[in-house]
């Protein structure tokens, strides 16, 4: 434990990012559920607390707006450092450096209260007691951060999530749950985890008001209309004031729309049946359910309001809204073992919070229903933690939104630099000190926009728009600006980069130690064990008499020609099969005769897991004969659990045959069972041992026709794509080679990794060939393969599967990023072994995009920079954006999208940057002329030349093109810094000379002396100044506004270009046309002399065409040569310094060797 009042948990086995690896496994501790923030505790002091409440009074409430920015600072004036268990509040700190105040709750609960919760305590310290005193109350000592409840744990020394109290469990501990919690029990339960709902907060307006004027950005704005309206600005101030309040008002409306919206997907209370202690079952909202509740499931189904493990029955599960995947899911019961129960590793057996169950039978006394243990409730649930991400999110951490604020940080030292040169023009002059502080003030005001935040948005709002009306829905637009700068894409194979639906292409069946001839059609099988087997190996259910479920599986029972049936018996007995309980019956064709061909009917399955690779079931024939175990799933992985004399000799070659020319291969096993097996009980760890070979489905998986042109696409724009499956690594290849990821002229090189046996080191290859290892390493043949690839400058590309995968990172680390850095191909890939990956090329700097369809690519999706998900929903939690188109072609609009909105965001930023030069120009300049702008000049400035072409700007759509350059994402850079530089001195100089030449006319009057500012209007000096100014802010919108490569030329935005028209036409009248009301309104000054307007448009002719030139000029790498001067500088990226070291070593990889880990040195010390 930390010292008291210290920074704690959080603070254990932290490295910095130079020493993290770059594939780190979860520790144990990291797998727990202590508080992952640091923390510490603080008491309440009263005098304190009294002296801030005075000085807030004293400040006018500016002391409390302070210390609502800097919680730091505010628990540090009004409490003392004090032992985390004693704390009243809690000040936490998580691993972005954000700070949160939270308040401790403390709460008794009756004697026992734990130990009903959490069961024998003392025999497991995971289910820990949280009694601070061995009295007749327990004190409970708890916080809520982001929805979930923290409890304090004495023997862990550390405040630690509720959900701790339930993760030893087994699945024996679940299935002995069933008899239901007892009311003492529960009520002391909800004590300890709440209530069981994921309640959203709605603020009110009144809340949401004070929260968005505190904002530094409104305190900003309030400060300035108080400035305004002293200055005697009183039009400007009331222009903005409503401006600013119409702002708030939509701000508002939005905030509490959305998170009404958000509320009413997350809040889920239904009325669910549960089982007591005593054998009775009781009706009871949802709301009080909590772990250990034993649910039964109605036929009908349940939206479900909690996750649990399924003890009893099937049901069949739509999980669109948490995974985008709009097929069903067959869910079977958990086993009887004692394995520790994980909703991750037993998703199949697991019932997901915010899941529809769309039909439960075979887990009630009827036959009907089904029946779960709630494992997690409220934001413990997966529900829960998806709708925390969209709550809480994590801060972005992209180089445009921090240059974004050092960039403010700037302006405001310039402002502070003008505050004190005005300072000292305007104390030379008659000015009294209200007055000099007022201008010097205003200079703030001038130079900091305060429309700046608002303005860098509105090209993300463009751009989401765009992509919703092309069917591409997204729930975090501050992520579209990353899409720019994407620069590897993942891609998952199956419904993603080819068809979802697969066809039968045929059988190789087992005969003798070798396979006999290719079966095109299942349907032709003899009757056996094979044709029994791919009719009866699947998960599929009946709704509404149609079959349901995985489309594979639906291709695989259509080309049988069987059919899927139901027991009529609600119990799911059925005396045809010798009364045993059943949960589907397979039925040969009628015309066939069911003489030749039986019936087969399932009494227990295990369904398919993306992490075990396989499924397997249990079947018995008429009169509940002949009990047999099938087994289908990945070959290689149905091969290991088959006796070894099963499988047939040239059954490596085989697969690799058909896996290289892109098939789909399933294998397929069976094992016959006793008679008197209990398929209800029988673990399937010994069901699934010893089983004999019975042959492969072959099946064609088509390339999506959209994949090769989008990838072709990516490949022309420097954009790397991936592939990362769940299938076989040659077919994953094949795939590969027909999407134009890997091209016919390039070569493929396999890496093998094996972890260390009780006989061999862990071992490394890299090979060529199909795949497998090579056995002959002569120095001959490695001398030609070496000279192949190196000398010829052959194209190479890794593929690697995720066994190997996962020795690599474990035994291999040095290795893993000059891997990752030429991986194309990762197959075999487990979803958990999916987000590792992403993770991992995260770690070497790439911007990873990932694109899947939503099922096993969740925590990938969530994990990438970019997570597009394919599905049906027009918006899936599970990733931040989803496209309803069912192929990839999404993605290169997305990379449009974002770098279109990527440079409308620099743009927009430059302009408001300059926006703010021009003005302070302008000011400073009359200043030292004695004098000032308008109020209505600010007026027409601010609100009609602005504001309308900053919002305008930004409607130029994404080129129809991916460059291969993408565009710049830092601020702080040479070009964007030198072009503001430049620019800056331009307009500078512009505006001097306009005055300049204005002084030096045969017609000018000087200024009256004895009065200052803008009482002093209209004068020559300011009419001049105002008229060059004015052209200047046109002029930037036109110079900065970038067009190709990344966004349509300028005339495509025509509302734009209406716009300029407009305002151009505008200021040559309010300076050629002779004088009128208007210019009488904006106190302008009446110039008669025609050829000194003249000039003054040819200054501003001047001015435009030298701006515009020196942007080309900057764009087309005029500033190169200063980086020449400077040396060749590695990149900052990893991945780019990577790329250079792996082309300089012409012997990596290394081909058709052996390697093992580097040995470590004991050094013995006496």
């Amino acid at each position: 434990m930390d010292s008291p009042g210290s920074w704690g948990q959080g603070a254990v086995g932290l490295t910095s990012p130079e020493t993290e690896p770059i594939i780190k496994d979860p520790t144990p501790k990291e797998l727990a559920a202590v508080s992952h923030m640091d923390v510490q505790g603080y008491r309440w002091v009263c005098w304190k607390v009294w002296l801030c409440r005075i000085g807030a009074v004293c400040s006018l409430g500016l002391l409390l707006v302070l210390l609502k920015w800097r919680p730091r600072l505010g628990i540090l004036a009004r409490c003392t450092l004090c032992p985390i268990p004693m704390a009243d509040v809690l000040l936490l700190k998580d691993r972005c450096g954000q700070q949160f105040v939270i308040d401790v709750h403390t709460e008794e609960i009756g004697e026992g209260g734990l130990e009903y919760a959490v069961g024998e305590a003392d025999e497991n310290e995971c289910r820990d007691t949280v009694q601070l005193h061995k009295e007749k109350k327990t004190l409970l000592r708890y916080y809520v951060f982001e929805g979930m409840r923290y409890i304090w744990m004495s023997k862990k020394g550390a405040y630690c999530k509720a959900s701790i109290l339930n993760e030893g469990w087994t699945c024996a501990d679940l299935h002995g749950r069933q008899q239901g919690l007892s009311r003492a029990d529960q009520s002391a339960r909800k004590q300890i985890f709440g209530a069981n709902i994921i309640d959203v907060p709605v603020k009110s307006y009144l809340q949401l008001l004070i929260e968005e004027v505190l904002n530094p950005f409104y305190v900003f704005q309030v400060f300035s209309i108080v400035l305004w309206i002293s200055d005697h600005y009183y039009y400007y101030a009331a222009c903005i004031f409503i401006i600013s309040f119409i702002s708030i008002a939509v701000s508002l409306y939005e905030i509490r729309k959305q998170s009404t919206s958000l509320r009413r997907m997350a809040r889920l209370v239904v009325n669910v049946t549960v089982r007591r202690e005593t054998g009775e079952e009781e009706h009871v909202s949802s709301e009080e359910l909590v772990p250990g509740d034993c649910v039964v499931i109605p036929a009908e189904g349940l939206l479900l309001p909690c996750d649990a493990g399924l003890l009893a029955g099937e049901c069949m599960v739509n999980e669109s809204m948490l995974t985008g995947e709009s097929i069903p899911v067959m869910k079977t019961p958990l086993s009887v073992s004692e394995e520790t129960y994980n909703a991750e590793l037993q998703r199949r057996h697991t019932l997901f919070c915010g899941t529809q169950v769309i039909q439960a039978k075979g887990g009630g006394p009827d036959g009907k229903g089904a029946i779960a243990v709630v494992t997690c409730t409220g934001f413990f649930t997966a529900k829960g933690d998806l709708i925390s991400s969209v709550l809480y999110p994590q801060p972005l951490d992209f180089r445009f939104y921090s240059d974004a604020m050092k960039f403010i940080l700037f302006l405001a030292v310039l402002a502070l630099a003008g505050t004190i040169y005005s300072l000292v023009i305007l104390s030379k002059s008659n000015t009294t000190w209200q007055e000099l502080l007022i201008r010097s003030l205003d200079i703030v005001t001038i130079i900091v926009p305060p429309a700046l935040p608002a303005a860098i948005t509105t090209a993300t709002i463009y751009a989401q728009k765009r992509l919703k009306g092309r069917g591409v829905f997204c729930i975090s637009p501050p992520r579209i600006n990353i899409c720019g700068k994407i620069s590897l894409f993942c891609f998952d194979k199956t419904g993603t980069l080819t068809e979802e639906g697969l066809d039968v292409w045929g059988v190789m069946e087992v005969s003798g130690t070798g396979f006999a001839e290719l079966v095109p059609d299942p349907h032709r099988l003899p009757p056996g064990l094979m044709l029994s087997a791919i009719a009866s190996c699947h998960s599929l259910a009946l709704l509404g008499g149609q079959p349901l479920g995985d489309p594979l599986e639906l291709k695989m029972i259509e080309s049988t020609g069987w059919e899927l049936t139901e027991p009529a018996n609600e119990m799911g007995l059925d005396s045809e099969f010798g009364r045993q309980r059943i949960q589907a019956v397979m039925r040969p064709p009628a015309s066939e005769g069911t003489s030749v061909h039986q019936p087969v009917a399932i009494v227990r399955r295990y369904p398919f897991s993306s992490t075990l690779q396989r499924m397997s079931v249990v079947t018995v024939g008429p009169g509940g004969d002949s009990p047999t175990a099938f087994l289908k799933g990945a070959p290689e992985m149905v091969a290991s659990f088959c006796l070894r004399g099963s499988v047939p000799t040239q059954f490596s070659h085989t697969l690799r045959e058909y896996a290289s020319q892109g098939f789909r291969v399933l294998g397929l096993a069976y094992k016959h069972l006793a008679k008197d097996t209990d398929a209800s009980t029988v673990e399937r760890v010994e069901l699934e041992k010893d089983m004999s070979f019975l042959g492969l489905l072959i099946m064609k998986n088509q390339v999506k026709p959209e994949s090769a042109e989008v990838i072709h696409i990516l490949k022309l724009a420097n954009l790397r794509p991936v592939m990362v499956t769940g299938d076989n690594i040659l077919t994953a290849v094949n795939v590969a080679h027909a999407c134009g990821m890997v091209l016919s002229h390039e070569r493929v090189i396999f890496v093998h990794a094996s972890p260390p046996t009780a006989n061999s080191m862990a071992l490394l290859q890299f090979h060529q060939g199909d795949g497998v290892v090579a056995s002959v390493n002569t120095q001959e043949s490695m001398d030609a393969l070496s000279q192949g690839l190196y000398q010829n400058d052959a194209g190479y590309h890794l593929a690697i599967n995720g066994i190997s995968f996962a020795a690599l990172c474990d035994h291999f680390p040095e290795y893993v990023p000059k891997v990752l850095m030429r991986g194309t191909v990762y197959a075999r890939m487990t979803p958990d072994q999916k987000t590792q990956l992403v993770k991992a090329l995260q770690k070497l700097n790439y911007r990873v995009g990932m694109c899947g369809d939503g099922a096993n690519d969740c925590g990938a999706l969530r994990a990438a920079d970019v997570g597009v998900s394919l599905s049906e929903a027009e918006a899936s939690v599970a990733s931040p954006f989803t496209s309803k188109s069912d192929n990839i072609s999404c993605v290169p609009l997305l990379i449009k999208e974002g770098r279109c909105s990527l440079v409308t965001s620099f743009s927009l930023f430059k302009y408001m940057a300059l926006y703010s030069i021009i003005q302070f120009a302008s000011v400073l300049i009359l200043y030292t002329e004695k004098t000032n702008l308008g109020d209505l000049q600010f007026l027409f400035i601010d609100l009609v030349l602005v504001t309308v072409l900053a919002i305008v700007m930004g409607r130029g759509g994404p080129s129809d093109e991916l460059h291969a350059q993408r565009p710049a994402a830092s601020l702080i850079s040479l070009p964007v810094v030198a072009s503001l530089l430049l620019h800056t001195v331009l307009i500078i100089l512009a505006q001097v000379s306009a005055l300049l030449i204005t002084v030096s006319q045969d017609w000018y009057v000087p200024l009256n002396a004895t009065v200052t500012g803008a009482a002093n209007l209209p004068n020559m000096e300011d009419t001049s100044v105002f008229a060059l100014s004015g052209f200047q802010y046109i002029i930037m919108a036109i110079v900065i506004t970038k067009g190709y490569p990344y966004k349509k030329p300028l005339f495509y935005n025509v509302l734009f270009l209406i716009t300029l028209l407009i305002f151009f036409a505008m200021m040559l009248w309010l300076v050629l046309y002779r004088y009128t009301i208007i210019h009488k309104i904006l106190k302008l000054y009446n110039i008669t002399d025609m050829n000194y307007k003249l000039l003054l448009v040819a200054l501003v002719a001047l001015n435009f065409f030298i701006c515009y030139l020196l942007e080309l000029l900057i764009d087309r790498g005029a500033l190169n040569c200063l980086r020449s001067l400077r040396g060749k500088r590695e990149s900052k990226k990893q991945f780019k310094r990577l790329d250079v070291l792996l082309a300089e070593t012409r012997s990596w990889p290394p081909l058709n060797q052996t390697l093992v880990p580097p040995q470590s040195t004991i050094i013995g010390v006496s």
